[in-house]
């Protein structure tokens, strides 16, 4: 799967530009982070103007002026520095020394790796001081970019990068959440804390971290000249001398070293590390000065300033000061690293085209008809399992009896919370397998599901919203809003990406940018409405069926029976799209209309299962694939097989997650994730192979 970026890397220019407007450009950086920081200080809840500052910088301030700046306004402002600065140059360093220009802290989960570290250590109920934690974040982060970097490899403008980066962090970020369900007290304000926010009480975090820091930064302008060999290519540096591995592996520690400070100091602000050398790396065409990372590190380390302070004044400017306090710096930062990417993604381009799926072997009907049927024996048993089973134990006499109405109140009870649960999985597993089958035939994407496209986000943000702003919404309005949301979103993943015929790494990276814009706008939403009671989001998020009642599970219902009506008539058609762009048309099939026909259905499916089991990912990618493992390529045979996996593993997640630690619960969600995750970084490895 070759991918060029239309951006050339940097090199240094043969024209004579002049030395003075580097200098020139370092300055005017300068002073717009000295700008943005004053401006920073005088925002807040408080009047404080440029008056009282300056006063308080001097002692000459009175004692309620000189406790707001001191103990607030200037720690924070100085955690923005510091925490723009880091991310900036370990983003730099990192797109250098893999020659990817979508490095970064988060594309490398680092980021998630330290927020299911501290997880963990909080879980146990252990307190540990700044400095400790900042080391474990540290290793959580460098373990996370070591499996990173060796699944995707290396390569200038590829995004199998950001593929492995975003799966892993989807992955350990529902572990990581799993964890903040089950010991609620343990991890209190981690929630808040992952959202990403510079403010302060003091400048202690700003004094124990600023050492790591520097000795970060120190390291990686030690190894600059290195790292400017590497970016001609492994051979050529090492005929200079410069040890490639060893190289890399310091450069790599270091900008973790770097993020597990910022991490530690003010959660993960998001995308810093991406924009900020993307918005550096043009100067070096122009200006000789920048044609060296001594150069390049700084200008990132002041442009990743300006990107954090100016987020954090933009946000005090259009939010008002009671509600922006409340509101995290990391917020603003993703929604504009979430556009950053997708601007990426639509300047990249794709050689490999969108290629159809693996042409497997197609068995025979025998072989199908014995894989429905062991299918629907698994499926059969466990449904009878889930139904039975949990934090009461009941027997088929009790549901047979509940049936005709015979029950008892305790045993009506039980069954009449639980079965709705059991139909909601089974429903939401079937839609989103159905949906991720549809998606893969039209757009001829193996790695293409509703999750990864932001498909699945867009819906959960509009169920949100409603939630939210409407908390005695009923079952249709959520799914309507889950509707509209998922709608909207495949509106924007689809347009986007169909210039060029939805190739493969546009349309996935296109999904990601705004799945992740989804996430900071649902974050903003749960912090700003209900602020305390993120655990009650993190269990709709977490993709839980629990208190579903039996209406809940109309919308979806309906929505499978139209898509599998509509799937089995137009098989035929399936099989043609799922092949080229040539085919269908040498056979008069109009490709347009069908596909979007499809696209539109593949909605439908995904925001009812948001609706009505909540955020569930992976189902649409690892249900399609393992049915044409099984059965082949002719949607005929994996339309029903894909449904059937479909159910079986969100009704299985939802079995364990309910059962396993009881009276504790996990999500559906979060154990497809568990699950989805290896999967689809196995496909990153085969397809790489």
């Amino acid at each position: 799967m070759a991918v060029t970026a239309t951006e050339p890397a940097a090199r240094p220019s043969t024209a004579p530009t002049p030395r003075s407007g580097a200098a020139a450009v370092t300055a005017g950086l300068v002073l717009l982070v000295a700008v943005l920081a004053v401006v920073d200080v005088t925002q807040g809840t408080a009047a404080v103007g440029p008056s009282e500052v300056w006063r308080a910088l001097t002692g000459r301030a009175d004692a309620g002026d000189s406790s707001v700046v001191v103990a607030s306004r200037l720690p924070r402002m100085t955690a923005g520095l510091l925490v723009g600065a880091v991310l900036g140059m370990a983003g730099a360093v990192l797109q250098a020394v893999s020659r990817n220009v979508l490095a970064s802290p988060d594309t490398l989960a680092v980021n998630a790796g330290s927020y299911l570290a501290l997880g963990l250590v909080g879980a146990t109920g252990l307190s540990l001081p700044m400095f400790a934690s900042s080391g474990v974040a540290f290793l959580g982060g460098l373990a996370a970019a070591a499996v990173v970097l060796g699944l995707s490899g290396l390569g200038t403008g590829t995004v199998r990068l950001v593929l492995a980066g975003t799966a892993l962090m989807l992955g350990l970020n529902s572990m990581t959440e799993g964890l903040l369900l089950l010991f609620p007290e343990q991890t209190e304000g981690l929630y808040q804390w992952n959202q990403g926010s510079i403010g302060q009480n003091g400048f202690d975090g700003v004094l124990q971290m600023l050492p790591i820091a520097i000795v970060g930064l120190v390291g990686l302008l030690l190894t600059a000249r290195r790292v400017d060999a590497l970016a001609l290519g492994d051979d050529a540096a090492r005929g200079l001398g410069v040890p490639v591995r060893a190289t890399r592996v310091t450069v790599v520690v270091l900008a973790a070293l770097l993020s597990a400070a910022a991490v530690t100091l003010a959660g993960p602000i998001g995308f810093v590390g991406l924009c900020a050398p993307a918005l550096v790396r043009p100067l070096a065409r122009r200006f000789r000065g920048y044609a060296r990372s001594r150069a390049v590190l700084p200008a990132a380390a002041l442009t990743g300033a300006a990107l954090v302070l100016g987020s954090d004044v933009l946000l005090r400017t259009l939010v008002a000061d009671d509600l922006s306090v409340a509101v995290p710096t990391g917020v603003v930062t993703s929604l504009v690293g979430a556009v950053f990417l997708v601007v990426m993604a639509l300047r990249l381009r794709d050689t490999a085209g969108a290629g159809a799926p693996d042409r497997l072997r197609t068995p025979s009907r025998a072989v199908f008809l014995v894989t429905v049927a062991v299918l629907v024996v698994v499926l059969v048993g466990l449904v009878i399992a889930a139904v039975l089973v949990g934090d009461s134990k009941l027997l088929l006499g009790d549901v047979v009896n509940w049936a005709q109405g015979r029950a008892g109140r305790t045993v009506s009870f039980v069954l009449d919370t639980r079965v709705p649960r059991v139909l909601a999985a089974l429903g939401a597993g079937a839609a989103l397998a159905l949906a991720g089958t549809l998606v893969q035939a039209v757009t001829r994407n193996p790695l293409a599901e509703p999750s990864v496209l932001g498909v699945t986000g867009g819906g959960a943000l509009g169920a949100v919203i409603l939630v939210t702003t409407a908390p005695v919404a009923g079952t249709w309005g959520v799914a309507g809003a889950a509707f509209a949301g998922s709608a909207i979103t495949a509106v924007v993943v689809f347009g986007l990406a169909a210039r060029g015929g939805f190739q493969q790494n546009r349309l996935v990276l296109v999904g990601i940018g705004v799945a992740s814009g989804s996430a900071a706008l649902i974050s903003l939403l749960i912090v700003v409405t209900d602020p305390f009671n993120a655990t009650k989001a993190l269990t709709w998020l977490s993709g839980s069926t629990y208190g579903r009642t039996m209406p809940d599970v109309v919308p979806v219902a309906l929505a499978l029976a139209a898509g599998i009506g509509v799937a089995v008539a137009r098989r035929t058609e399936l099989d043609l799209v799922s092949l080229d762009e040539d085919t269908p048309r040498l056979l008069g099939l109009r490709l347009a209309p069908g596909r979007l026909g499809f696209l539109v259905l593949s909605v439908v499916l995904s925001s009812t299962a948001v609706a009505c089991a909540g955020t569930i990912g992976f189902v649409g990618l690892v249900a399609p694939h393992a049915a044409r493992a099984l059965v082949g390529r002719r949607h005929v045979r994996v339309v029903p097989v894909a449904l059937l996996l479909g159910a079986t593993l969100v009704c299985a997640a939802d079995l364990i997650g309910r059962t396993v630690i009881a009276p504790a619960q996990l999500g559906a969600g979060l154990m497809t994730a568990v699950i989805g995750t290896p999967y689809f970084l196995y496909l990153l490895v085969r397809s790489r192979r």
